[in-house]
């Protein structure tokens, strides 16, 4: 069944999961391998199905300008070894890479990635391109107007919940004599919380919600700022990227152990879920909610039907934000210019209406096409659509600054101690706090 083949690939395909040293050379997947006498271009990305739907385009864009289009997918697990490693001979063997978000200090800063700062207002209206999608997959720095990548897959953080559960008479019976409501999608994360404890019963392998939560890579940080900054926390202070007194806060505190109570809600390990774990916990039928990247959503609309719902994350006192996903279309600087004319005219067609039109029918092709996304038929094509297009508005990214890997490795760390209880979480926000600026200090960015 395709989805069962779709879920297996999108477990690899959010927030880069840590590099395994995997040294396999990339191979083409649904690509044919042009001519040395036919123009044509190389695009890199992970392996996942959005990449085989981007091949799918290539062949478009081929017949109709006449250069052929390569997706090399990379396992995931090496792939920003393999890029990085690229980036460091004379010439790379890729044309366009989608990098992730946080890539684009590294690749913008190093003089990795070509500025696209005048080009591409030639080629596209930038007001069409969803403020949000350009100011973290885009730009560099946050907000600059300088462009250093092109929007390709754009993603964030959404709940998926059991319908059929939440539509049971029983359940909703029973649910109205525990809690004087009436059970309904969580709006809150009170609510949430609340309908996690409803749902949570081990001795009936049912559960009430998963999250990211694994301490490798980013898990743990992405599960948990969607709370930070619904909870008024935050990981920096924006003007300054300043962080003592900004995260070592009592919002990032309140976010951080209101996050452990639902650490108690899930199945056996939920403390230590990536992101496949936590889309195995929904798919293997026990689990009543989860949080995730709205990337894996069409793998669980094609398993479960109409007996799944998606929605929102929850908000906190009137505060809702999604963590991001997606990565952009960056042009390598270190390929001849004749190239660079070629990808950045792949680049142009890409960003057609037309073809966003086209890229939006495949697995997980999400858009940052502001039009589509606020059009009523995206809305209504599938039941994650609106969802996905509401989270847009309300996304936010971790650090892509240079120093982004070094950040996220002590977050990573001194949240973990707090979550597991080595370390107040008042104690653990400091010490961090601590860490980030003696890492800016030393990259030269604060």
């Amino acid at each position: 069944m395709k989805s069962t083949l779709w879920s297996v690939c999108a477990l690899l395909a959010l927030g880069l999961s840590a590099c395994s040293g995997d040294t396999s050379s990339p191979t083409p997947s649904g690509a044919t391998t042009a001519s040395a006498s036919k123009p044509s271009i190389k695009i890199w990305w992970f392996q996942w199905d959005p990449a085989t739907g981007l091949q799918e385009l290539g062949r478009e864009f081929e017949s109709e300008t006449g250069i052929a289009v390569e997706v090399q997918q990379i396992p995931l697990a090496s792939y920003q070894e393999k890029v990085f490693l690229e980036f460091g001979g004379s010439r790379t063997n890729f044309d366009i890479v989608i990098g992730d978000s946080q890539w684009i200090g590294r690749g913008a800063s190093s003089g990795l990635y070509v500025e696209l700062t005048d080009w591409l207002p030639t080629v596209v209206d930038l007001a069409t391109i969803h403020p949000r999608a350009a100011k973290y997959l885009c730009e560099y720095p946050e907000g600059s107007g300088r462009w250093y990548a092109a929007p390709c897959e754009t993603d964030a953080v959404g709940l998926a919940y059991r319908k059929d559960w939440f539509e049971d008479p029983a359940e909703r019976s029973a649910f109205q004599a525990r809690f004087g409501r009436e059970l309904s999608v969580p709006a809150t994360y009170e609510e949430f919380r609340q309908v996690a404890e409803f749902f949570q019963r081990p001795d009936a392998k049912r559960y009430g919600c998963a999250m990211p939560s694994d301490r490798n890579y980013d898990g743990l940080t992405m599960g948990v700022q969607n709370l930070l900054w619904a909870f008024g926390g935050r990981w920096k202070d924006e003007a300054s990227n300043k962080v003592v007194g900004h995260l070592d806060t009592q919002g990032t505190i309140d976010a951080i152990e209101f996050y452990k109570t639902l650490m108690k809600l899930g199945p056996k390990g939920c403390e230590r879920l990536d992101y496949g774990q936590v889309l195995e916990s929904f798919t293997n039928g026990s689990t009543a909610m989860i949080l995730n990247y709205f990337a894996f959503f069409p793998g669980i609309q094609a398993q479960f039907g109409d007996k799944v719902g998606f929605a929102v994350v929850p908000s906190h006192e009137g505060r809702r934000v999604a963590s991001l996903g997606g990565q952009g279309l960056s042009v390598s600087a270190k390929i001849p210019r004749e190239q660079q004319e070629h990808a950045k005219r792949f680049i142009a067609w890409f960003l057609q209406r037309r073809v966003q039109e086209r890229w939006i029918t495949k697995p997980a092709g999400f858009t940052a096409n502001s039009e589509i996304l606020a059009s009523p038929e995206f809305r209504a094509k599938t039941p994650y659509n609106a969802p996905f297009a509401d989270s847009v508005d309300a996304m936010r990214d971790f650090w892509n600054v240079p120093a982004f890997n070094k950040l996220l490795a002590v977050t990573q760390r001194y949240v973990g101690m707090a979550v597991d209880g080595e370390m107040p979480t008042a104690e653990a926000l400091k010490k961090l706090a601590l860490e980030k600026e003696r890492i800016l200090k030393e990259e030269g960015l604060l």
